[in-house]
């Protein structure tokens, strides 16, 4: 860019000069703001570039962004009193306040002439890895930070979003932006010990996703009640509750709406956790799991949910999964499995009614955001890139098919929209043009349906 170019000008000049270091170092750190600059000169003159969730040309039919415009804030919960499995030995119970950052985008009113644009802070890396450090970037999206809530409408369905181990509450934004715009409020979580800044031990990920998800759930329908002094009061209809979640999240997702851990995977995590037995609460007929199920959360989406490989599930726990089910997988996920790990727990969940979108050829990274620019530096970890990247899919192209997918399935579940013909597909995409794709731009895809047995 003219701008970035004519900087390099001035700081090269100024590099010749022993004397202007200072002013060297005020202009570096200007062209920090640069993301933010760009933003307001894009926005003046009317020509946004291409964010993520934004449609390509061969886009399918719902992947376009809705009629509310979004609004996007930051919350900080606690959950009171919680397991510290990482510091739990035998029965002995060690207690912590679990803190969880949330990012809540929802229908907004905007101020005249505000734009509905957002920058979001990002990190690169893993913490407590040398291999690969924090990156601190950020990157734009298209919602107006702190905007007003849009009432007119009344409460929306709640959706609540999970990412992997490890990821953050903002790798799915193409995703949470655009079904936001439908007439959605989107709370997607920081699972803590669990994400970029702050990945601990495995057994805390498994002990904890599905109870994050359901505490997450009581929250909101606590903040969206009158009297509650929050922007949610009015605004979420939690009784009509979505889970999304994509490989770990997927994993604690499916738990949180039925699918009992086995006993297998309760002696595992109790191996890893000097005899602790606190994962026993999430198995299968235990009484704490039984009382803990929801019948507000009506469906869910699995992007490659982790853990049939390893014999999390078997097939009682499977068939406690009653609530309707979209899986997405690459065919060669070779992270959770395919065959024997999300095929198996689309096939083994008979009381479901169930979808699995299929990606032919595609590896684990089904569900992200695209790799960032900054990931493309030379040097980097691989894992930088290909925590994003697939390498046979353009992800951008993925993006579009998810919200496409996950808006009609939704829309169905949550809202009683008529979307079933996005879903009554022939299950080979290479026969014959899907219902709401372009000519010639279903290829390589595969859905198979399969309703609840009696």
């Amino acid at each position: 860019m003219l701008i970035e170019f004519i900087l390099y000008l001035i700081i090269s000049i100024i590099s010749m000069s022993r004397l202007l270091n200072k002013i060297k170092i005020f202009i570096i750190g200007l062209a920090l703001l640069f993301p933010i600059w760009i933003i307001e000169i894009h926005a003046q003159s009317g020509s946004l570039p291409f964010l993520y969730g934004d449609a390509l040309p061969d886009a399918p039919e719902l992947a376009t962004r809705g009629e509310f415009k979004v609004g996007v804030r930051t919350l900080e919960l606690i959950n009171k009193n919680q397991v510290d499995i990482l510091h739990s030995r035998g029965v002995q119970d060690t207690l912590y306040d679990r803190k969880l950052k949330v990012e809540i985008w929802y229908p907004a009113v905007l101020a005249t002439n505000a734009q509905e644009l957002v920058v979001y802070d990002q990190v690169m890396g893993q913490f407590n890895n040398p291999a690969r450090p924090i990156i601190p970037f950020n990157f734009q999206g298209r919602a107006a930070r702190d905007a007003a809530p849009d009432l007119v409408a009344g409460g929306y369905p709640l959706i609540i979003v999970s990412h992997g181990y490890t990821g953050s509450r903002l790798i799915f934004t193409y995703l949470t932006e655009n079904l936001a715009s439908k007439g959605y409020v989107v709370v997607s979580i920081d699972h803590t010990e669990s994400t970029f800044l702050d990945a601990a031990a495995f057994t805390s990920t498994l002990l904890n996703r599905a109870k994050d998800d359901l505490f997450v759930l009581n929250k909101m329908a606590e903040l969206g009640k009158p009297g509650s002094n929050s922007f949610l009061t009015g605004l979420v209809d939690a009784d009509h509750t979505a889970l999304i979640g994509y490989s770990m999240g997927g994993y604690g997702a499916l738990n949180a709406a039925g699918a009992g851990y086995s006993k297998t995977a309760a002696a595992l995590v109790a191996g890893f956790s000097g005899g602790n037995k606190s994962f026993d609460s999430r198995t299968t007929g235990h009484p704490q799991y039984v009382a803990s199920y929801d019948t507000r959360i009506k469906a869910v989406v699995a992007f490659a949910p982790w853990g049939m490989e390893r014999n999390v599930w078997d097939a009682e726990g499977l068939q406690g999964l009653k609530v309707p089910v979209f899986f997405v997988a690459g065919s060669q996920d070779d992270i959770s499995g395919y065959e024997k790990g999300t095929k198996a727990i689309y096939l083994g969940a008979i009381h479901a009614d169930r979808y699995l979108l299929t990606y032919q050829n595609a590896r684990h990274n089904v569900a992200t955001n695209p790799p960032p620019p900054e990931s493309l530096q030379p040097g980097l970890h691989f894992d930088e890139y290909y925590r994003y990247a697939d390498p046979v899919w353009n992800e951008a192209r993925i993006n579009n098919i998810n919200q496409h997918f996950v808006t009609a399935f939704l829309g169905i579940h949550l809202k009683h929209r008529d979307f079933g013909k996005y879903l009554e597909l022939q299950e080979n995409a290479n026969e014959k043009t899907w219902t709401g794709f372009k000519p010639r731009a279903s290829t390589g895809l595969e859905l198979l349906h399969a309703l609840p047995s009696q």
